[in-house]
Order: structure tokens, then sequence, then C-alpha cells
């Protein structure tokens, strides 16, 4: 995708470790030009991000939208780590830059961490540590309480979740589980009851959270939440600062509901004057979660490796504001993203009014597929007309919703004779235009109707698209007239609905043509429109 002749800047503007930037350093197909700057004030990193390509960050880092419109070359955001609600991705989506991060490479880590806190907890293993370094040689105030045969309920089941699980039950903890996409058949596979928030609440005497903090899931352990536990309950966050209530939490420790809180985040870091730190029953580490050598090493070659990607195959491993899409199944949807586009970008340019609904039907092959990108390919092509280089895969839906426009997919199994068939429907407040593209084995990408008009037609280069009343001498008379301006006819394809009707051709030629040129046709006897269209 990229040669090595233009230099990428690629900026680290916090603390990894050399040898998960390693891939960057000795990667020789690309001319990455690698500038570590770390500690960087907001002003200072908005001063020095104009010319970076690619901006490389931890949880130090606030990448915020003042940043992003800053960063004028910036093409790619990389997040060392799973998190990234220090990054702006409203903002970066709106300005078509992708963020990627390490979904994977700490999971290990913060499980290992959670059942850390969470043994710690249980047998106050802090606080007599702390008496013991005062002196102190003191058993009865520090009994505590096993593990075996305790409910442990797991809020967020994604794969630190899971991990945790894992580990939970060879402590030989129950477990109840909840996620919004654990199915019964998950559950049951890994030997957890499935649960609701409230159930977990009611009944576990331990519960972890491991969710991402989204509006969703600010708060999600709350006054409420706490009235429904037992007495006695113990609570580990080693997830994200704000899932959990911290004043709400305060309280519940204060009177006794719960007994203790193993904390690794906060809402606000560093949190070393937090009013739950005055609390004997709740133990804390400054947010070491993800803090070992294998996991930062591990997060930062996750990131490195996605940014070589990027700029060798235009595809990323671990996209955050894009549809994700596994490598075998990308395989099979990835030929049908020329086609998508060029049909969108046919659309734009037979349409004059704003589009108000774009309906995409996905037949045969294709509709087994996730067909996001496609749809995101088809809306960059409807949109590209008017937004040019700005808009891509990752704002394609940002722009076209912002503006508006209502997007409808449609999937079925019926391909009407091709083995696969994308059809685009756009609507304005006056019009509605229609076309068709399939992929032709061994022969690739074709437009096979426009409007109601069968055609078999190559999406690329010139073409002009014609409306003509069905008579005798209507071709004859369009090829005089464009010899006359000397534009030279490649290919010749002509559609009707019925003798006498509506037809229209479909000319590929081998020159541009001027709005001049368009007039020259479209004065001709029958003709009744002539646009031009470059794919």
């Amino acid at each position: 995708m990229t040669t090595a002749t233009k230099t990428i800047n690629v900026f680290i503007a916090d603390p990894l470790s050399e040898d998960g930037i390693f891939p960057l350093r000795q990667e020789k197909d690309l001319n990455l030009n690698v500038i570590i700057d770390t500690g960087l004030a907001p002003e200072e990193l908005i001063a020095k991000i104009a010319d970076i390509d690619v901006l490389l960050v931890r949880s130090q880092t606030t990448v915020t939208r003042e940043v992003i419109e800053a960063a004028k070359n910036l093409k790619l955001i990389g997040r060392a780590g799973v998190g990234v609600d220090n990054i702006d991705l409203a903002a970066a989506t709106e300005h078509g830059i992708i963020v990627v991060n390490a979904p994977d490479g700490n999971t290990n880590s913060a499980a290992e961490h959670t059942i850390a806190m969470m043994t710690s907890l249980a047998r106050h293993i802090p606080q007599a540590f702390n008496t013991l370094k005062n002196g102190k040689w003191d058993r009865k105030s520090y009994v505590g309480v096993e593990l075996k045969n305790k409910t442990l309920g797991v809020v967020g089941f994604g794969r630190i979740g899971v991990e945790v699980a894992y580990r939970a039950k060879g402590q030989r903890m129950n477990i109840m589980a909840y996620d919004p996409f654990l199915t019964d058949e998950r559950a049951n596979e890994l030997g957890v009851t499935k649960s609701t928030v409230e159930e977990i609440c009611a009944a576990a005497d331990f519960i972890t959270v491991h969710t991402p903090l989204l509006p969703e899931t600010r708060n999600l352990i709350n006054k409420e939440k706490f009235a429904m536990m037992k007495d006695g309950v113990r609570i580990i966050n080693c997830a994200r600062g704000g899932i959990i209530n911290e004043d709400d939490l305060y309280d519940a420790i204060v009177e006794g509901k719960v007994a203790g809180a193993a904390l690794d985040v906060f809402v606000s870091e560093p949190a070393t004057d937090h009013k739950l730190l005055t609390l004997p029953q709740v133990i804390a580490t400054p947010h070491l979660g993800a803090s070992t050598i294998e996991a930062q090493e591990s997060v930062a070659v996750d990131v490195s490796n996605d940014i070589i990607k990027f700029y060798k195959t235009g595809t990323v491993t671990n996209p955050v504001n894009m549809p994700s899409i596994p490598k075998e199944l990308l395989a099979q949807v990835e030929p049908f993203f020329e086609l998508a586009e060029k049909l969108g970008s046919f659309l734009s340019q037979v349409t004059v009014e704003p589009v108000k609904e774009i309906n995409l039907s996905y037949a045969g092959e294709v509709a087994n597929y996730d067909v996001r990108p496609l749809t995101s390919n088809a809306l960059k092509g409807l949109l590209a007309k008017n937004h040019g280089n700005h808009v891509n895969d990752v704002n394609a839906r940002y722009l076209s919703e912002r503006i508006g426009m209502k997007i409808n997919e449609h999937k079925t199994t019926t391909a009407k004779g091709f083995t696969s068939l994308i059809t685009i429907e756009v609507k304005t407040a006056n019009e509605t235009h229609t076309v068709a593209g399939t992929l032709l084995n061994g022969l690739g990408a074709r437009i096979v109707k426009v409007e109601n008009y069968v055609v078999d037609v190559v999406p690329e280069g010139h073409l002009l698209y014609i409306k003509n009343t069905d008579k005798p001498g209507a071709i004859g008379r369009v090829a005089t007239k464009l010899a006359e301006k000397d534009i030279n006819i490649a290919t010749m394809q002509v559609g009707r609905a019925e003798v006498g009707g509506t037809a229209v051709m479909m000319l590929t030629i081998d020159n541009v043509v001027t709005e001049e040129d368009l007039a020259f046709v479209a004065q001709l006897e029958n003709i009744d429109e002539v646009k031009a269209i470059d794919l």
C-alpha cells in the first residue's frame, strides 16, 4: 500500500517497552520515523502533532478533539492497551482516523491481578502486613474468609471476565456471570450460571466488574444495587473507574453492607487522597492491572504490528471505531469492497438532489457474510463526490448519519440468477435511482442493472449514461455525434424495459467529456438525459 519512499512519522507520546516497539524499529519495507516524546502537556502535544501520521499512546496521554483537529496528517491512533476512554472516538471517527487497541495483550495480567486482589481482600493481607511492619503481631484482628464454595459474580464476561472465571473455578468457587452477549450455550460450555446484574447482586459473596466504561455501564453498581446485596459482600474493581459509584461504595462500607473492597482503578487518577482510602476495609493499587513486563511488551507489539499492517495492506486487526471482522471472513467479503464503492460512486453521479435514504440489498452468497464493511464502502463511494478524500471506511457511516441519511440493509438468499448480487437504491425528495452489481467468476466486477434496465458494464474508467426513447437510429446518432467531438467509444451496452419505451445506453469512452460535449449529445432527437460517470 505504501512505498518505502514516503516517510511515515510515528509519534509515541507515552512510555512504551522498547521490546514492544521493536517491530517498528526493524521494519524494512516502510520508511518509519519513530519519534518518542513523553510526558507532554496537551498544548505541547498539539504543537508537535501537525505532521504526524500515527499517534501511539497508553493511558497517560488524553487524545482530545483539539489534538485530533491539530493533526492534519493523522491516519491512525494506537492505544497500547484495552481501554480507549482517553481517546475522543467521536472526533477520530469524524476525521476518518482509525483507532486501534490491543484487546488481548493484557488479558492474562489483568485476570491475575483481579484474583490477587480478591485473595488479598479475603485474607486482609495488606492490612496484616502493615501492622506487622509497625511492630505489632496481631492475628485476631485479621481473620479472613475462604474462597472455596463462595459465589463469585462476574459482571462483564469478555476476555478478562472469562479468564477470571477460569481461575476462580480453580479455587472451587461458584461462578455467576453477566454479559449482554453471553449465550446459554456459552455459559454451559464454561460451567458458569448465566445471570442478570440484579441476580448477581442478590446472591454473590464476591462481585468483580469487567465491563468497559460506557454510558450504559457508568455507575452500574450504585446505591440501588448495593441495597440488593448480601450483608458482608466484597467488591473488586480492576476494570475502569466509574463502573462502581464511589460515593455509594463508601456509604455501603461505612454502613456495614459491604465488608471490603479491592480497587485498582478510580474515576479520577491519581487518587492518592481519595476518601475510600481512609477506610480500613479498602485495599487498593495504583492502576496496576496491566503492569507486568509481559503485558506491557505484548500490547505494544500488537499495536506496532497493526501500524505496519495498516500501511502495507490498508487493514488492521483490532479496530475500535470500524467493524472488526475475523481474518477468514474478511477474505470472503474483501473482493466486494471495490464493487460496493463503485456502485455508490455511480449513484452519486446520477443523483442531483441530496440523498435522504439509501437501501442496500445483499443477495446470494454475499448475504452470508458480515456486510458492514461493504455498506461503509458503498457510503464512501456515494459521499466522495462532495467530501473527497475526507471520507473513508472509518467515517463514511458517521458522515452519512450526520447529514440525516437513513441507512437500511437487507439480506436475502435469492440472487436472481447471480451467485451474489449487491443492489443499492438511493432516494431524494424527488428522485429514486438504483444500480446493481456482481462479481463474475474470472471476469471481475460488473454493473448488471441500472434503474430497471439490464446491462453488463465494467465499472471503471469514463462512462456515458444516456437515457433515450427507444426509436430506430438513436445509437447511430449518438455514435456519430461523439465522433464529431473525437470521442472514441470503447464499449456500448443498451437496455430497455419495453419496445418503444424509455431505454438506456451505457458507453465506455476513452476521453473525459466536458459539459459542452454533454450538451452537444443531449440536443439529439429522442435523447432525454446524458450524464458523464467517472469510475
